[in-house]
Formats: C-alpha cells, structure tokens, sequence
C-alpha cells in the first residue's frame, strides 16, 4: 500500500492593516522629523500638510480616475471659506470648523463633478477652469461674506479638544494638522484599495472595457469627485484655522496649477507620490526662494523639467521599482 505525501507550500500571511500602520508611522515620523529640525517654521509646514490635502484629492480623481482638472481649487477654498465664515459667526470649535469643511467640500465636488465627469479630454479640462473661474469670480463678488479681495479675516478658533490652545509658534496647529493627517492617509490607502477604488482604476485604464462588463462609470466618478471634495475641504478648513486668514488666492487658478505640477512630480496614481510631490515641491520652492527671491522661479522651473524629462511617471515610481526588486529577489532567496 502506496502512501501519498502531499506536500503543501505554506502561504506567507500579511499582517492585517500592515500598510496602514507603516503609512502612519511613516507620516509621524516625517512630522516628527519636520517638528524638530524646523521648530521655528511650524507655520510653513502646517500650510504644507494642508496643501497635501488639495493635492491628495486631485489625485483621486487624476490619479485614480484619469479626470484632467484644472480647477480643482474650487473645492479646497470652498472648504477653507465655509470653515472661516462658521469660525467668524460663532462656531470656535476646531473639529466643528472641520466638519463644516468636509461637508462643503464635499458638496462641491459633488456639484462640480456631476457636471466635469459628463465629459472626456478638452471639455472636461475646460469646464474645471470653468468652474474653477466662477468660484473664485463669486468669492470676489461676494465681499460681505467671504471679505472680497481683502480676504476673511478674523478666524479665531478655540482649543482642541477644550484644552490645546492655539499659539503663535503654531505648534498646535502642526499637531493637529498631523493628526488628521495621518488618519485621512490610513482611510484613504483603505479606501482606493476597496473594490471602488479598483473600479476606479479599471475606469482610468479602459473605460469602454469597464462599461462592456456593466459598470455604471458615471455615477462613480460622481461619488470619487464627492470624496475628493471631502479630502480637499479638511485642507481648506485646516488652513483657515491655521492661519487665521482665507483669501482669494485659496481658489485661484494658479493654486490648481501649483497643485497639479506637485501630482506630476511625485507621480499620479500614488498617494504617496501625492505627499511626496507635496513635500519636495513646497520645502524646495521655501528654501529657494529664500535664497535666491528674484531666480527662484528659473530654478523650480528647470526641477520640474528634469524630473519630467527623466522621470516622467514621477519621482514615486523608481521607488517603488527598487522597492518590488528587492522584494523579489528576497523571495526567491
């Protein structure tokens, strides 16, 4: 009598939320890193952290869902005007101010994309200026709410949680900042790894294939440009309680420029191309323009071109290249 030995490969198991927990610990480790050798420009780095959030959200719907914007501001000085104006009527209480900014962030990239994803190429890119220009003419226009080109002022907020007050040295803004960060990061690696998020993905790569197996491609690009107004309404929101100001220039057309050349550069489709653009982008322009006021525009200008010239899916897919042969390579040792 024969026995058969079956003779089984053991699956390596992954560790459940692993990339969510290196994701935050990475991201408290570069705060942590920000915080101590820049203790005292925790101001720029807490504008930063809000602009990831504008450039996070834009890459959820370029990124992710191939939608060509340029007028993607619109949601995040939505968010930061919704948040001032609650903030200077009474409403002091940060994590309300927040929440205000979600919801009208996310209400405007509701709006703004049931009309933008109706269309493919030129139009589309068209209409998000469109849109983009008529926020921005109504934030003008409308200076008994939103303070006009002089900008709203006045945004105090009270304490976090009732007992961090915000300082001068904007250590508790940076703070705070960092930690809705890091859990809007951990929600969103969750999120464009959901069967949505793949869906979008799918979307991105071949419409036509995605509507041939049955999938409804409009009203998900509605919702995804919902989600993304959310993203981007906690940066308007957070910048209006960090700096204490909102301005016209939150809506403009060259902050969704700005904010596009930060995708491109650290590479779409990534969330973490998205922060590291934002990153290396803001800090570069910083100390350049520090150095050198009259030139620094010539020296950003030519980063950009060498980055796009030599690494024109940007900067994040090297990395990850690296990253995926020596992981080969230790599987097959």
């Amino acid at each position: 009598m024969s026995e058969i030995v079956a003779t089984q490969v053991p699956h390596k198991r992954s560790i459940p939320f692993g990339q969510e927990a290196a994701g935050a610990l990475s991201i408290i480790v570069l705060g942590a890193i920000g915080y101590f050798l820049y203790p005292d420009d925790l101001a720029f780095l807490t504008r930063l952290i809000g602009i990831a959030f504008l450039v996070l959200s834009l890459d959820l719907v370029t990124g992710y869902c191939g939608v060509a914007t340029l007028g993607h501001a619109a949601q995040f000085g939505v968010g930061a005007y919704a948040a001032g104006i609650a903030c200077v009527r009474g409403i002091a209480d940060p994590i309300a101010l927040l929440a205000i900014g979600v919801f009208a962030g996310t209400v405007m990239g509701l709006i703004s994309g049931a009309l933008i994803t109706r269309f493919r190429g030129l139009p589309q890119l068209v209409l998000s200026i469109a849109v983009g220009q008529l926020v921005a003419a109504l934030a003008n226009k409308l200076s008994w709410l939103t303070g006009g080109s002089d900008g709203l002022s006045g945004i105090t907020p009270g304490k976090v949680f009732g007992i961090f007050n915000f300082d001068m040295y904007s250590r508790t803004a940076f703070l705070f900042s960092l930690g809705v960060l890091v859990i809007v990061f951990v929600l969103l690696q969750r999120f464009v790894r959901s069967p949505f998020g793949l869906m979008c993905r799918g979307i991105k790569d071949d419409d036509l294939r995605a509507k041939m197996i049955g999938v409804s491609i409009y009203p998900r690009l509605v919702v995804m440009y919902g989600v993304a107004g959310a993203v981007a309404g906690i940066g308007g929101a957070l910048t209006a309680i960090s700096t204490g100001v909102v301005g016209l220039d939150s809506v403009s057309f060259e902050r969704s420029a700005e904010v596009l050349v930060m995708l491109v550069l650290g590479g779409a489709g990534h969330l973490w191309g998205a922060l590291a653009g934002t990153i290396i982008f803001m800090i570069f322009e910083h100390i350049v323009a520090a150095a050198n006021p009259f030139h620094w525009m010539t020296l950003v200008g030519l980063l950009l071109i060498l980055i796009v010239v030599f690494a024109p899916r940007g900067l994040i897919e090297p990395v990850l290249s690296l990253a995926s042969r020596f992981k080969r390579k230790g599987e097959a040792a």
